[in-house]
């Protein structure tokens, strides 16, 4: 049976013991990681969240009951010890934070047995990431693991501590909401005492800090937790943690501003990473010209060029095609890669295709300065040589190119960029490259939809002197409108490639966001069913505003350098969203959907050849 906790009080964590403490009697609580019986005397490795100390029994000293206990031990089994620490009797373990210690055990209470566990609790664990999150209880014992955990802990009250220094309240906003459906799919929650009627949980605080603004609460911060129904990749899940702000009387520059200090703050406080002020911006024009992607991986080169007008005229009808349809040339320059096998070269032309390129041309300037190319046949021997000096091809290098309507190329090309630096190791993994991404398109042309729709929210500010543009549009729903020009007063932080976080200026006057309604063809009555309570409060007096929200996961995942958020959340979700240790989401009682008047319709699936 375990023995209880009566008479028991912890002195200490593994890791505060050290040298400073020989010859004190302490106690220590945690899990077995290791037992070892040597005959006579018994090794410990005992594990908490702060790490590992080295427990000794000996049964001169223990006493002969609490080194049957010893005897016992396994793996997991929960214990407490009280003893001297003592200078390690062996060699002292430079590679432990208390490898110069041990605990001269003199009492041990067993406090909770344990089975042995589906897998090895040690850091960097090779078991199955399914395994381990089905077990994830087990998983978070790993050190590794709980050193990301509590990291998080660390820079969520460092951020904290700075936005409060800086003025910012902290105010919880609801979590049920009012579904507005623009952007993203909303978890819905079906009401029990409004029967079909549904809560839609928070895709972000928007609204809700938009209205504080309105209120008088001048800086707002909150880390909330979001909900999105959309599909899983490595740095999105079901359900987020965002650092969302809001600031009134501000414009771009104050929010940058206090956004790059908190973001110094924080990192010298996780990492000791030291970054310099102010970070650079890039305009969305610019990295989408130059990397391909609107959060650019600025650690290499291999940047994109524009050779549209080098091409033009000539034989090749690919390029000259594209050209004719209002679309582009770009390429990049491997360089080094001109003699790479024809078998990896195909292999990118076809990850380019699944980026839905109709395919990739390519040039390969030889050591001999001689060219093999898949399109050399079509051009002339000056249109080559004018392409490869547009291109700064040298011996050696592998050029690359992509044709098309120019945002397919910008996608085709900035992934391949991204391919190409992975397999050629360009990616200095230890620099930490910060970026602000500036003046994003205010609007998007859907084409599936045949109009214009928000590239952020419809609450976005254009930028000032893309205001005529807005006005002077005559038509809401071509692609060659000059909407698509107008750009937005809208920034986005990105780190090494990943954007951390996003926001914007928002529209506080009225006709302004009459227009922004009216463009994504919202009328007034349908602008109110959504937004009303929002549009009831600008008539009151409302401040000129802005905001930010970062992922927390993400800017966690980046910094601890892990390759999935899943390894910086206590309890993540799997790829279709569902939890492997919970079995959520699942079926529910029957009397449960009758009290919220919920029927459930099987749908059979279709098989193959059916109509």
């Amino acid at each position: 049976m375990a023995e209880a906790m009566k008479g028991l009080k912890r002195t200490h964590r593994c890791t505060e013991l050290s040298v400073a403490n020989i010859g004190e009697t302490v106690t220590v609580m945690g899990w077995v990681q290791k037992s070892r019986n040597k005959g006579g005397i018994i090794f410990v490795d005992l594990r908490d969240r702060s790490g590992l100390l080295q427990i000794i029994l000996e049964e001169e000293s223990c006493g002969a009951e609490n080194f049957a206990k010893g005897e016992r031990l396994r793996s997991e089994f929960v214990i407490a010890v009280t003893g001297i620490v003592s200078n390690r009797a062996g060699a002292v373990n430079e590679h432990l934070e208390t490898g110069a210690i041990e605990i001269k055990a003199d009492g041990l209470r067993i406090l909770s047995e344990a089975e042995t566990p589906p897998f090895p609790i040690e850091a960097g664990s090779r078991t199955k990431e399914e395994l381990r999150l089905k077990y994830r209880f087990l998983d978070l014992r790993r050190p590794d693991l709980q050193s990301n955990i509590i990291l998080r802990s660390a820079i969520a009250t460092s951020m904290r501590a700075f936005l409060a220094a800086e003025g910012f309240l902290e105010i919880e906003t609801p979590i049920l909401n009012k579904s507005t459906p623009e952007g993203a799919r909303d978890y819905l929650v079906p009401s029990r005492v409004h029967p079909g009627s549904f809560y839609a949980l928070p895709q972000s605080p928007q609204l809700f800090k938009q209205l504080l603004m309105c209120s008088g609460y001048d800086r707002y911060f909150q880390i909330a937790r979001c909900f999105r129904d959309e599909d899983l990749r490595a740095d999105r899940q079901p359900e987020f943690t965002q650092v969302d702000m809001e600031l009134s009387f501000v414009d771009v520059d104050d929010v940058i501003d206090i956004n790059e200090r908190l973001l110094k703050a924080v990192c010298q406080s996780a990492i000791g990473l030291d970054i310099t002020l102010p970070l650079p911006r890039m305009t969305w024009i610019e990295a989408m010209d130059r990397f391909g992607s609107d959060k650019p991986d600025t650690r290499f080169e291999m940047e994109l060029t524009d050779v549209s007008e080098t091409v033009r005229g000539c034989g090749f009808v690919v390029f000259s095609g594209a050209l004719d349809n209002g679309g582009s040339v770009r390429g990049i320059n491997a360089k080094g890669q001109a003699e790479m096998p024809r078998k990896k070269i195909d292999a990118l032309v076809d990850f380019a295709k699944g980026y839905g390129a109709k395919g990739l041309a390519y040039l390969c300037i030889m050591p001999d300065g001689s060219y093999k190319s898949s399109f050399a046949k079509f051009m002339t021997e000056e249109e080559m040589d004018r392409l490869v000096k547009a291109m700064k091809g040298e011996a050696g290098d592998l050029l690359l190119f992509a044709a098309d309507k120019t945002a397919l190329v910008w996608s085709v090309l900035g992934a391949l960029r991204l391919e190409l630096a992975g397999q050629m190791g360009l990616i200095d993994s230890s620099r930490f490259n910060f970026l602000w991404i500036t003046e994003f398109p205010l609007l998007d042309y859907n084409e599936e939809e045949g109009r214009f729709v928000a590239v952020h929210h419809p609450f976005t500010m254009p930028m000032e002197e893309d205001l005529p543009l807005l006005y002077a549009a005559d038509s809401l729903d071509s692609v060659d409108s000059d909407l698509g020009k107008v750009r937005a007063k809208a920034y986005d932080i990105v780190l090494n490639g990943t954007e951390l976080g996003g926001g914007s200026v928002r529209i506080f006057q009225s006709d302004i966001q009459e227009k922004m309604f009216s463009i994504l063809g919202m009328s007034k009555e349908e602008a109110y069913d959504r937004f009303g309570f929002l549009l009831d409060a600008f008539k009151y007096g409302v401040p000129p505003h802005a905001g930010l929200a970062y992922g927390l996961d993400r800017l966690v995942m980046l910094l601890v350098k892990a390759e999935s958020i899943r390894e910086v959340i206590a309890f993540p979700k799997v790829k279709d969203a569902s939890c492997l240790m919970s079995n959520a989401p699942d079926r529910v009682d029957p009397k449960q959907l009758a009290e919220l008047q919920i029927q459930l319709v099987e749908t059979k699936v279709k098989e193959a050849g059916q109509e």
